[in-house]
């Protein structure tokens, strides 16, 4: 059974990209329905190609902070979302019974290459995350409405 509002944290390694999108994403398409964190294994602080990609969908993310994901390991969780390969493999365990899925982005901030062409990626993964949150939180909605929840 669901908490509500749906607990999920979003984890990657640098917590500078990938993981920032997602927590931004699903605060704005998920509402009030969702309780959104992101942290990283090596966290790196915000890239700033991650808020000019989001910015233009609308979403400032600018005040979120790249963490640890050590200091979210005593809270509670109904899902624990990797967005990187090395993240799934270094997840540490969480409390509880917790949902774990899997992912996989390319790094934006890995990308080579001028600032056009560096953006032209950020801007193509912040895409790919975007659908995946509006997939997954109709699913969770769902979910929700057949326990009763909302």
């Amino acid at each position: 059974m669901l908490n509500y509002p749906v607990q999920v944290l979003f984890l990657c390694t640098g917590n500078s990209a990938r993981s920032q999108m997602a927590e931004g994403f699903l605060r704005t398409i998920g509402e009030q329905d969702f309780s959104v964190f992101s942290a990283g294994s090596n966290p790196k602080g915000m890239h700033p190609l991650t808020v000019k990609a989001m910015a233009e969908h609308h979403i400032d993310v600018s005040h979120q902070q790249s963490q640890h994901v050590n200091d979210f390991i005593a809270q509670r969780f109904d899902y624990i979302i990797t967005v990187c390969d090395r993240a799934k493999d270094s997840c540490p365990t969480f409390p509880g019974d917790i949902k774990k899925i899997h992912w996989s982005f390319s790094d934006p901030a890995a990308t080579e290459g001028d600032e056009e062409a560096k953006l032209h990626v950020f801007r193509q993964i912040s895409l790919e995350i975007r659908e995946r949150i509006r997939a997954w939180v109709e699913t969770q909605r769902k979910l929700l409405k057949e326990q009763g929840i909302k």
